[in-house]
């Protein structure tokens, strides 16, 4: 008797040139136009996958993941793109993986307390813990040769010596930090707050109300302060978007065939 087919698992990539570096690694993927979006279905390392860019944005991303759930019915999301560093050490070229996430621009009060998710009695929503911690871990292996990764060029010029991984808070908002005072206030408000992006939180969001795993793995471009803005698309092409195509490569390779962390469906 044959089994059912295996449900895919969701790679979102924040930047097109992300998605085309691991589009460019699936052999068979088709394409499925939806809500305005390119799905493209196929197979990565062996597993059953659906590449998406979230395009930029809270809502955005709360779009890109209730389509993944409800129309490809993946088994569990993950989250690759970049963001920027607010936490003392955390620094361009490291990678953080979240363990939960926040919206920081999340404020009803004073009818609900700041942060919290009216309705929902919660700020912070958890990152599956299995899913994030083998990220870190195939993370902490592939860092350990950066130039292997990007080039001895992109590592002179990023100052990517000793990248690290980090484990903790992520928070997202419906804008670009790029500012000293932004990003000193933010640490400030949020002093465990590891870095800042615009789409992780609102799509862990959706997948708490689903059920679904959700993992956001970041590759820190910048600094979240004046200087932000400088080199940042040089930085995702030259560095962010192989970050992804490895790390992702070989999170899906340590998969079991039926397993995509510890709420995942068999």
């Amino acid at each position: 008797m044959s089994s059912l087919p295996r449900a895919p698992v969701a790679i979102v990539a924040a930047m097109h040139e992300e998605l085309s570096a691991l589009l460019a690694q699936m052999p068979d993927e088709q394409r499925v136009r939806v809500a305005g979006r390119d799905f493209w279905v196929g197979h990565l390392q062996g597993q059953p996958v659906v590449a998406v860019l979230s395009r930029i944005g809270k809502v955005a991303a709360a779009v890109t993941a209730t389509v993944l759930i409800e129309r490809f019915g993946v088994r569990a999301i993950v989250f690759t793109g970049v963001a920027g560093g607010l936490a003392p050490g955390v620094k361009v070229g490291d990678v953080v993986v979240a363990t939960e996430l926040l919206q920081h621009d999340m404020d009803a009060s004073p009818l609900f307390p700041k942060h919290e998710v009216p309705l929902m009695g919660m700020a912070r929503f958890a990152a599956d813990a299995a899913i994030g911690n083998a990220l870190a871990a195939v993370a902490a292996d592939v860092l350990r040769d950066p130039v292997a990764l990007v080039g001895q060029q992109a590592v002179d010029e990023f100052s990517l010596r000793q990248p690290g991984v980090h484990r903790g808070l992520l928070v997202s908002g419906d804008r670009f930090v790029s500012t000293t005072a932004e990003s000193e206030a933010l640490q400030r408000e949020l002093p465990d707050a590891l870095a800042v992006e615009m789409e992780g939180a609102a799509m862990a969001q959706v997948c708490q109300d689903y059920g679904v795993p959700f993992a956001a793995m970041r590759t820190i471009s910048d600094r979240a302060d004046d200087a932000a803005h400088g080199d940042f698309a040089r930085f995702v092409v030259e560095v962010a978007s192989r970050y992804s195509l490895a790390l992702v490569g070989a999170w899906l390779a340590t998969l079991p065939a039926q397993d995509a962390g510890s709420g995942a469906a068999t």
